[in-house]
């Protein structure tokens, strides 16, 4: 058993910290939200006020928020995690973030004494359900060595692939595709319900077929009929999705496919399904394509 504090219990960080409890570990959290704790707390998890008290009282700290300035938050000041870690303490970030953000909160927690990994995670709800993320680790590999097991309880797939900033990287450029692939199979049901295919059975048939990646097999039902909570909402792929092509410039890389899954995106969250699910795409290009000009009004549909 491990003391294991979890810092963000959002969507996923909830996911993660639960694992972690019904894997027996003891398990510290924090979020800004208090009440979004209350199932956890009910289900064993200590509650503290700050991260600083979490990174305190436990030997592995995983945080899990939205973006770099929710990074920035949780990390920074006197009630943050650095300023709760202890020399040779392991960090790990699981967040979807830039690599300079990530690389620039490894710089202080070396400072501390203390080592950071970034971890982020490909896959959704039902992946951090069953421990079957692929997490991809940039950082320290003594450390990565040290906190593997522990990940290895939340993935199947845990693999160290270079120095500070490389696992959010790769996560950045895994959601290029991720991202595309949701939208051109959401172009081409589309096209076959307009074309008087039934689009259960377009779905099926097209799921079926050489393009039907596990990831579009298990969002084909979301496509059809679009749940209220998200698995990956539309927000937070636009915020990778931006965060590639940024990379992308920096790199001298041509983005062409994640620019135009940026413009899908972003028509997305002025319809308001910022969200909703990405799997909301196809219900977004449905409404685009009857309006006359083709393009998305201002406001929620």
């Amino acid at each position: 058993m491990s003391v294991v504090g979890v810092v963000g219990l959002g969507t996923m960080g909830a996911q993660i910290a639960t694992r972690l409890l019904d894997a027996g570990h003891e398990v510290h959290g924090t979020n800004r939200s208090a009440d979004k704790a209350k199932g956890l707390i009910d289900h064993g998890l200590r509650w503290h006020a700050t991260p600083r008290d979490v990174a305190g009282a436990t030997e592995v700290v995983i945080s899990m928020v939205t973006d770099d300035d929710a990074l920035e938050a949780v990390t920074s000041g006197p009630d943050g995690i650095v300023a709760g870690l202890a020399a040779g303490q392991v960090y790990v970030d699981m967040s979807s973030v830039s690599p300079q953000a990530s690389m620039a909160v490894a710089e202080r927690v070396r400072s501390a004494g203390a080592r950071m990994l970034d971890a982020p995670v490909s896959g959704s709800v039902p992946q951090v359900e069953q421990g079957t993320l692929s997490i991809m680790v940039g950082g320290d590999e003594s450390a990565f060595q040290e906190v593997s097991p522990l990940l290895e309880q939340l993935g199947q797939q845990v693999i160290h692939v270079g120095g500070n900033g490389k696992g959010v990287l790769l996560k950045v450029a895994i959601n290029i595709s991720l991202a595309v692939q949701v939208l051109a199979f959401s172009e081409g049901l589309l096209m076959a319900e307009r074309g008087g295919i039934p689009a259960q059975l377009a779905a099926d048939v097209m799921s079926a077929s050489p393009i039907g990646s596990p990831m579009l097999k298990s969002r084909v039902p979301l496509m059809l009929n679009l749940p209220d909570e998200a698995w990956f909402d539309i927000r937070l792929m636009d915020k990778d999705i931006h965060l590639a092509l940024v990379e992308g410039r920096r790199l001298g890389v041509p983005l062409p496919a994640a620019s135009a899954a940026a413009d899908a995106l972003d028509d997305a969250r002025r319809l308001g399904y910022g969200d909703r699910d990405i799997a909301a795409l196809h219900q977004v290009l449905d409404s685009i394509g009857r309006r006359p000009s083709g393009r998305p009004d201002t406001g929620p549909a």
